[in-house]
């Protein structure tokens, strides 16, 4: 986001008054979740925060005072305060957390975080957090956003002085991370440390944010207490009067003896209904809230006297109605978060959870919810809630917890994975996302959620781009593939309709993973197993060759039988039956056969059976351990062996290594970012840079990534002249951007072995060029040495709003391009992803030795991919990089040519912070 002036800050407010003032830096302003799952909101220091931050000095014990100014101060002197406040964002920085006032919703001060440079890339920082908000994580979430904003501004080390007796601040800098450098002098200790995230930082900053945003969904769905409020006693008949009575009937339905307070709502006999808010006596836990829009924010006020940890917002009329209901939105998120409570909504269809005590809360408009089980489910608008769990309840699945997001402002699809993470009873997530508002950390939440429990996701179209209206989502210029090849990379399961999606929740809730692909099969004729094996074969399986075929009048002996020369197949991992008479009644012999044989043997089945459908007690057996299986019935037998493919694909993404961080020798990123800094000081504004060839050689040198050099020349006797300082042979190429790199079209000429060749060649040369846009170019030729021989590839970053950093791999030529052999890996990337992007392009195996061709050294290109990986995540300046080509031969990686752009950067995921709309 762009900075704006702070008179543009003083200038909204009332009776604000426009001052001159330095660039106030919007991006950093941020909603976060704290370690007691409540929220608060960061943002810088103003000028007109004087008064808050008297207050907040006053409020403070002496202790707290004496430890922060090494003296006693009762108040800030006018002169201290003019200074505190005023500062240019830039050499002096100051975060704020602050708290809204439940009244009126002025800011209050609750932690500051500031620092002042003492150096080119060194600042003296200092923290101060009140007395009544300590062990919130407040002081963790202040370091890690006034370091990056630190790094933002060019500085890389902190330093601080410490009373010996301020051991929570000195813990606060050692518990996030950092190697804290410490000496006493003079009965104060001096800290340092450098503020470039590590992986140990990382780890640090992730797991909390894990562990406060799961905090705060538990506080949603384990609610013990709930206040329904609708819009007036009178106004039974509106849709907000309709749904307020609704939730109120099933939550009092699902549990009578629930905490239950009921504001303006009709028809509620078994609550007493009361008019105001104020007649309620908190705290109350979780508020359902189904009024207009335009009375939300006051209603949310309201709420936060009450203590309220969590609303979910039923009504719509907010961002899907334009900027009036976007402001809307925000006026609701900033009132909402400033008092500590998250939203679930708008146009939530509501929420179910199982809760600790074993009792279920409905807090949602399903009438009959479904079944206690092991599946967490997550959606978003209410339509496809209705639908989703109208299949959930005909198939018989069992869930944990079901969340409708509605519109998404704030609880999102990640929220609920932080708190399935850890939740006993959730062993399998489902997901349906109309979108993704942060991309790169669903992905980290999501491969740390995979590593354990299945994720299967349905996106809103193929690409998942589709954005309806009200979802405030960043644009994106990726390629549709981006995403899915995102969620294999995280270990998701990705589906293409919520059919499929129960689909496989089913046998992976109900059925051990797959040991394997290796598939046995049972049907009741030749032609029905050949279908099936065809099925088994397109979902990724394999067909072992163990095959029973049992005639609908088999005999109960021979049923069993072949049920038991089926599952005490050793060459098998996984078994399909399907049975379907063509007369009488189901085999119920056979059911009860199946369901033993699978829970004892702990081999993954899955079954079409006439008239069974979903979870049934006809199929569902006991292990020798006494737990019972259920082996899931399909309508059809493409279901189930889709079904078990993706199960048996998950389960090999989960067994496999995932691979360790990138940390390639030599890579001095922060030489490379001085280097940017410094070019983009040059820039105006948010405009694009792009980097001619010396400067982007030297960008990537700090990476350890060399750029052959090459020599632009106009005529026959410049190329001569720099052949022979090169050395022959060389390589001649026109600059032409048609033909660049384009040898098939005569545009590059290789192995130019002497002066007439090459005389000859540059007239061939220049005299198609002219027949090209670009013929003209005052440089139009290029002499580079000659490279060992090999394949051309070409390796890309993108910096995409919505995803961050993209890089891709593909070979070079037509053919990739237009055929869309590319591969895609959205970083941080381990050096197994990288591995794999380097394999999933459809054109690899010429690089692997192909028709016995030698292999060429795949482990120097994917070094290279490596570097430019680590660069692109941690520089989000760069706006686009091509190696193109990079030829790789049988003995190395060489790099032909390069082009980058930069600009400034407009990522927002350096820091814990909840999406903004």
């Amino acid at each position: 986001m762009a900075d704006v002036t702070a008179d543009d800050i003083a200038a909204d407010r009332p009776g604000g008054r426009p001052r001159q003032g330095p660039p106030y830096p919007a991006a950093w302003e941020a909603d976060v979740v704290l370690h007691d799952g409540s929220t608060t909101h960061v943002r810088p220091m103003r000028p007109d925060d004087a008064d808050a931050l008297q207050a907040f000095h006053v409020g403070q014990s002496q202790r707290s005072t004496y430890l922060r100014f090494f003296a006693q101060m009762e108040r800030l002197s006018e002169r201290d305060l003019d200074r505190l406040v005023n500062v240019d964002h830039v050499d002096r920085v100051a975060l704020v957390a602050v708290s809204a006032s439940a009244d009126q919703g002025a800011d209050q001060i609750i932690g500051v975080a500031r620092y002042d440079r003492s150096g080119p890339d060194e600042a003296e920082v200092a923290f101060n957090v009140a007395d009544a908000h300590q062990g919130r994580g407040l002081g963790s979430v202040l370091l890690e956003h006034l370091a990056a904003a630190a790094r933002e501004r060019g500085v890389r080390r902190f330093v601080a002085e410490v009373l010996p007796q301020n051991g929570r601040m000195i813990s606060v800098f050692k518990e996030a991370g950092y190697e804290v450098r410490q000496r006493t002098e003079d009965g104060v200790v001096a800290v340092a440390f450098d503020i470039d995230p590590t992986d140990r930082s990382l780890a640090v900053m992730s797991d909390r944010e894990h562990r406060a945003e799961a905090r705060s969904m538990r506080g949603l769905l384990h609610a013990g207490s709930v206040v329904v409020v609708g819009p007036g006693a009178d106004s039974a008949e509106t849709l907000a009067g309709r749904l307020a009575s609704r939730v109120l009937e099933d939550i009092v339905a699902s549990d009578p003896a629930a905490v239950v307070h009921a504001i303006g709502v009709a028809g509620a006999p078994s609550v007493p209904v009361r008019t105001r808010l104020g007649d309620i006596t908190g705290p109350v836990d979780l508020a359902v809230v189904a009024v207009p829009a335009t009375d939300t924010v006051d209603v949310v006020r309201h709420l936060a006297r009450l203590g309220v940890h969590g609303i979910v917002l039923l009504t719509a009329g907010f961002a899907e109605q334009g900027p009036d209901g976007l402001d809307r939105q925000r006026a609701m998120l900033r009132a909402a978060h400033g008092a500590g409570m998250r939203i679930v909504g708008p146009a939530s269809y509501g929420i179910i959870s199982t809760r600790d005590d074993g009792l279920r809360l409905n807090a949602s408009l399903a009438r009959t919810p479904p079944v206690v089980g092991r599946i967490g489910l997550f959606c978003q608008s209410a339509p496809l809630a209705v639908a989703l769990l109208g299949s959930v309840r005909r198939r018989g699945i069992g869930v944990s917890q079901f969340v409708s997001a509605g519109h998404r402002a704030d609880v999102s699809g990640n929220d609920l994975m932080q708190f399935w993470t850890d939740d006993d009873r959730t062993d399998v997530v489902g997901l349906y996302l109309e979108s993704l508002g942060n991309p790169r950390k669903f992905s980290r939440v999501a491969r740390r959620l995979s590593s354990t429990k299945p994720v299967i996701v349905v996106t809103a179209g193929r690409s998942g781009q589709v954005v309806p209206p009200g979802h405030a989502v960043r644009p994106t210029h990726a390629p549709p593939r981006t995403l899915a090849e995102m969620l294999r990379q995280s270990g998701v399961v990705q589906v293409e309709n919520t059919h499929q999606m129960l689909d496989v929740a089913q046998v992976l809730a109900h059925q051990p993973l797959p040991a394997g692909r290796r598939t046995a099969i049972l049907a009741s004729s030749a032609s029905v197993a050949a279908l099936v094996a065809e099925a088994a074969a397109a979902a990724g399986l394999v067909v072992s060759g163990h095959v029973q075929l049992l005639p609908e009048d088999a005999p109960a002996d021979q049923v069993q039988a072949a049920v038991d020369a089926l599952y005490g197949d050793p060459d098998s991992d996984v078994v399909v039956v399907v049975r379907i008479p063509t007369v009488g009644d189901p085999d119920v012999g056979l059911q009860e056969a199946v369901a033993r044989a699978a829970a004892r043997s702990r081999r993954t089945t899955v079954a079409c059976i006439y008239d069974l459908h979903g979870i049934t007690a006809e199929l569902t057996g006991r292990d020798d351990d006494g737990r019972e299986w259920t082996v899931p019935a399909y309508s059809t037998p493409e279901d189930a062996a889709l079904a078990l493919g993706h199960a048996a694909r998950y389960a090999q993404w989960r067994a496999a290594d995932r691979g360790r961080p990138l940390h390639p020798e030599g890579v001095d990123l922060r030489a490379a970012r001085r280097l940017v800094t410094g070019w983009l000081a040059e820039a105006s504004g948010d405009a694009v840079l792009g980097l001619d060839d010396e400067r982007t050689a030297q960008l990537l040198a700090t990476i350890g990534v060399p750029v052959l050099p090459s020599t632009r020349v106009r005529d026959a006797d410049e190329a001569v002249a720099a052949a022979e300082r090169i050395g022959w042979p060389v390589a001649l190429k026109t600059t032409v951007p048609a033909l660049r790199h384009r040898a098939d079209l005569g545009g590059v000429r290789l192995d130019v072995a002497d002066e007439a060749e090459l005389r000859a060649d540059v007239a061939q040369v220049l005299d198609l060029a002219a027949g090209f846009e670009g013929g003209g170019l005052d440089s139009p030729l290029e002499v580079q040495a000659m490279a060992e021989h090999g394949s051309a590839c070409v390796v890309r970053s993108v910096e995409d709003p919505l995803f961050g950093p993209i890089i891709s791999f593909g070979l070079a030529g037509d053919a990739s391009d237009l055929l869309g052999d590319i591969a895609y890996g959205v970083p941080p990337l381990t050096d197994v992803d990288v591995s794999e992007l380097v394999r999933n392009a459809r054109a690899a195996p010429r690089l692997l030795g192909y028709r016995g061709l030698p292999a060429l050294d795949v482990g120097a290109l994917e070094d290279v991919i490596a570097r430019v990986a680590v660069l692109a995540d941690d520089l989000p300046e760069l706006r686009s990089l091509e190696l193109n080509p990079v030829v790789v031969s049988e003995h190395g990686a060489v790099v032909l040519g390069a082009r980058a752009s930069v600009s400034r950067a407009d990522r927002a995921d350096a820091t814990r912070r909840l999406p903004r709309v």
